[in-house]
């Protein structure tokens, strides 16, 4: 563990690749703010984690939905830590169907956290991150994959590429990277989650390396995104994904 030097807040941060990542950004010296919206007792767990490693973490409640969400954990990472230096908007939701089976409220529970959760955290970070800090945002390599049944998926993570790339030209003059990590499929339990193994062999199989990926492989990307390394990469889409194209 190094020595804490900035603050990172991870929005959906108590679980899968969301915890890898908060796990990850500690070890790397961050004082990690670890979001949840439900599940306190893994957020918890996250921030023992943190802890017992040497580093600093706090669990904060808040659905990214909710409009103030990002205010409060902005609010909370100031008060415990000091400046805010890296976002990371994990936080995302999905429900899948064909467009025509699609109901207005499973649309609009996933434009609100897959979108509105990242535009408030982008529009948070606009005025509250410090200079020469990072972003990075998640979208999903089904952008570009197309495929049946992730129509809205999809189009809300292309929402979230789009902002990526306008927010990265607009906070250029302060130093502040803004990217995209796009995973392919990822082992979690939520992805495994009522899958025979049949279903998720024919997944690995449409990798070249013939695996899922694991959330630390996600994190790594995220890791290097927000280091001192990733700072000439501004406005990009990194599709962390094995190769599936």
């Amino acid at each position: 563990m190094t020595q804490t030097f900035r603050t990172a807040i991870v929005t959906g941060g108590s679980k899968g690749i969301g915890a890898a990542i908060a796990l990850r950004l500690a070890r790397d010296g961050h004082a990690v703010v670890v979001n949840y919206a439900r599940d306190e007792t893994s957020a918890d767990e996250v921030v023992a984690s943190i802890e017992r490693a040497g580093g600093k973490a706090c669990a904060v409640k808040g659905d990214v939905a909710d409009p103030h969400c990002l205010t409060y954990l902005f609010d909370a990472g100031e008060a415990s830590f000091g400046p805010v230096h890296v976002l990371v908007n994990n936080a995302g939701i999905m429900d899948n169907g064909p467009v025509g089976s699609v109901s207005d409220a499973d649309f609009e529970a996933q434009c609100a956290v897959n979108i509105g959760g990242v535009f408030r955290g982008l529009r948070a970070a606009s005025a509250r991150l410090a200079d020469k800090g990072a972003i990075v945002s998640l979208s999903s390599s089904v952008v570009g994959l197309y495929q049946p049944g992730y129509g809205v998926y999809a189009a809300t993570k292309a929402a979230v590429e789009a902002l990526t790339h306008v927010l990265a030209k607009e906070l250029g003059s302060r130093g502040i990277t803004v990217n995209c990590v796009a995973p392919g499929p990822v082992e979690t339990g939520l992805f495994m989650a009522g899958k025979p193994e049949a279903v998720v062999e024919r997944i690995r199989q449409m990798n070249p390396f013939n695996r899922l990926g694991t959330p630390e492989d996600i994190a790594a990307a995220v890791a290097f995104l927000t280091g001192p390394d990733g700072r000439w990469i501004n406005g990009q889409i990194l599709r962390a994904n094995g190769g599936v194209v």
